[in-house]
């Protein structure tokens, strides 16, 4: 990278958008009216691409919109539209991982902080043997390296490190001005490219996982502590603490 140039990917990720979900009487959930979406953190890493290049190439598992990425700034997408295997986030960080080699001759993959998947971004730097920088919420080039702000326990840290380097953007709030349907129509013009996971050397291997099923965790005990003598109530929660091993 030099101070005038820096290639970027926007690694996005597509989950059904639960308000789309419908319950039915029984609490079941249908999803088969549900759109694919992206999340707040993939707008902000979109939003911190832009604010570091020009030259910004889209990444993406799943089927959705390719627009989205292309109406937000993106040149092309890369897409693994249906990767044929159960995807974990190791899956998934390897398939990303591919896509980027794929690309080639990257500074830096942008990708959201992925609440539902917070695995996914510190695997895909460790499959890319790159640095991997989480909660980031501000990030801009400064020479050849970048100077990156992130959201610590103690409070905000800024960073400098230089790539390649992996960001996982974290998002401060939602998208403000998303793209409007002009912006989104002529976005859809712009070229994807449709690989498989053997495209990318992610292909499925013999000691895969396989889900065998999904099940609530059991309900912890709670205890009310309440009264008229609010001494009482505090000792009795104290007493019970020290019982847990909590005090």
């Amino acid at each position: 990278m030099t101070a005038q140039s820096v290639k970027c990917v926007l690694a996005f990720k597509w989950a059904r958008n639960p308000l789309d979900a419908r319950v039915g009487f029984d609490g079941a959930v249908d999803w088969s009216f549900a759109n694919m979406a992206a999340s707040d953190d993939d707008a902000a890493a979109a939003a911190a691409a832009r604010n570091l290049s020009d030259d910004i190439v889209a990444l993406t598992v799943g089927n959705g919109d390719t627009a989205w990425a292309a109406a937000r700034g993106a040149s092309c997408t890369v897409t693994v539209p249906d990767p044929q295997i159960g995807l974990d986030s190791s899956w998934t960080a390897r398939l990303l991982a591919g896509g980027v080699r794929y690309i080639g001759k990257v500074d830096v993959v942008l990708a959201g902080d992925c609440a539902w998947d917070t695995a996914v971004p510190v695997l895909l730097g460790a499959c890319l043997g790159w640095p991997t920088l989480a909660g980031v919420i501000e990030a801009r080039r400064e020479g050849g390296a970048l100077r990156v702000v992130r959201r610590a326990e103690s409070g905000n840290e800024t960073l400098e490190v230089r790539p390649p380097v992996v960001l996982a953007v974290l998002a401060r709030h939602a998208e403000k001005e998303p793209p409007g349907m002009k912006a989104i129509l002529a976005a859809r013009k712009k070229p994807v490219e449709k690989m498989t996971a053997a495209d990318l050397g992610a292909a499925p291997s013999a000691d895969s996982l396989v889900l065998r099923g999904s099940a609530l965790p059991p309900a912890t005990k709670a205890q009310i502590f309440a009264g008229q003598d609010p001494a009482g109530a505090a000792a009795r929660l104290i007493a019970a603490l020290r019982k847990e091993g909590v005090l």
